[in-house]
């Protein structure tokens, strides 16, 4: 994928999760529990954090190459994670919550390509 396409996506994702957090605060607190709630607010937390995270990356690489595995666990995990967790809300079937640590392994995956490529990078 082109930087201009990932953008055109994290662009796309950010305004998802920000409609995701307004809809959380005003459309569903009167009809969920505070704790689900909480659970819909973690999955616009935790994917606003890899918005950011992919718009950096995107927007620093000289070249996705290097980075196109971190953005891809980031952007599945993403998906997965936040996806899993608003599913569980608006459906309100708790085993739901059985498959967002598969986002949440991805992520971190991400995460430890990121180090791994910062082990191997010859950049001072």
């Amino acid at each position: 994928m082109t930087k201009r396409s990932w953008l055109q996506g994290i662009g796309l994702l950010g305004a998802v999760l920000v409609a995701a957090g307004a809809f959380g605060a005003h459309g569903l607190r009167e009809h969920v529990t505070a704790d689900r709630l909480n659970t819909w607010n973690t999955g616009v937390r935790y994917g606003m954090w890899h918005v950011l995270a992919l718009l950096a990356v995107v927007l620093s690489a000289k070249e996705l190459i290097t980075w196109r595995w971190v953005l891809r666990c980031w952007l599945l995990g993403l998906i997965v994670f936040a996806g899993s967790l608003f599913a569980l809300v608006i459906l309100d079937k708790g085993w739901l919550g059985a498959v967002t640590p598969a986002g949440g392994i991805l992520l971190i995956t991400g995460w430890l390509i990121v180090f791994r490529n910062a082990l191997l990078s010859e950049d001072t």
